[in-house]
């Protein structure tokens, strides 16, 4: 790469979403994205498969970005049991072909995904990594990654013994202890 660092790489991935029809009367229909195509062209909402109700889609295609600075968050995700990419979905109302969900990202950083579930206004999906894929992010990792060093906190080595407790603040003039109840005192001037 003639020297140049690499601070981020880019591949397009195609979304391929699920139709079923809803279980409630208040949804009609159930989107879940299902799985990803690396490498894809562009798309917008081309059906793929019909089975009665259910039709799978290959509903966009977006750019899957890694960056160097997050290589810590892939290596998280591929330690996974099953790697997967996580696919953010946006509800939308329904249009006149019945599609209401927008791909809004793909993402490889479980981090990132998390982020997005906790807004709790986006949809959330993992969806299993392709081997192809598995490897080229692997590849980019072991590329950029550069372990951060544990390094343990010591405390400060301060002399205890020297408080008084129960004394207060040292720079009010005081005769007794500051934790004496208040009645006793009135009664201490009374006599």
């Amino acid at each position: 790469m003639s020297g140049k660092i690499e601070r981020m790489r880019t591949l397009p991935l195609g979304i391929v979403v699920r139709r079923l029809p809803g279980v409630t009367r208040w949804a009609k229909w159930s989107w879940k994205a299902v799985s990803v195509l690396p490498g894809a062209g562009p798309a917008d909402w081309q059906v793929l498969r019909k089975e009665g109700d259910a039709v799978e889609y290959h509903a966009a295609t977006v750019t899957l970005e890694l960056h160097r600075t997050d290589t810590e968050a892939y290596l998280t995700g591929l330690s996974e049991k099953i790697p997967s990419i996580f696919v953010i979905l946006r509800q939308e109302p329904a249009n006149g072909d019945d599609i209401a969900v927008e791909v809004l990202l793909a993402t490889a950083s479980p981090y990132e995904a998390q982020d997005y579930a906790d807004s709790g206004e986006d949809i959330v999906e993992k969806v299993a990594m392709p081997s192809g894929l598995i490897a080229w992010i692997k590849e980019f990792i072991d590329e950029h990654h550069e372990p951060e060093e544990f390094v343990k906190r010591r405390r400060d080595r301060v002399a205890v013994e020297l408080v008084e407790d129960g004394v207060g603040d040292p720079r009010i003039p005081q005769l007794t202890d500051v934790y004496r109840s208040p009645k006793s005192a009135k009664l201490e001037r009374l006599h």
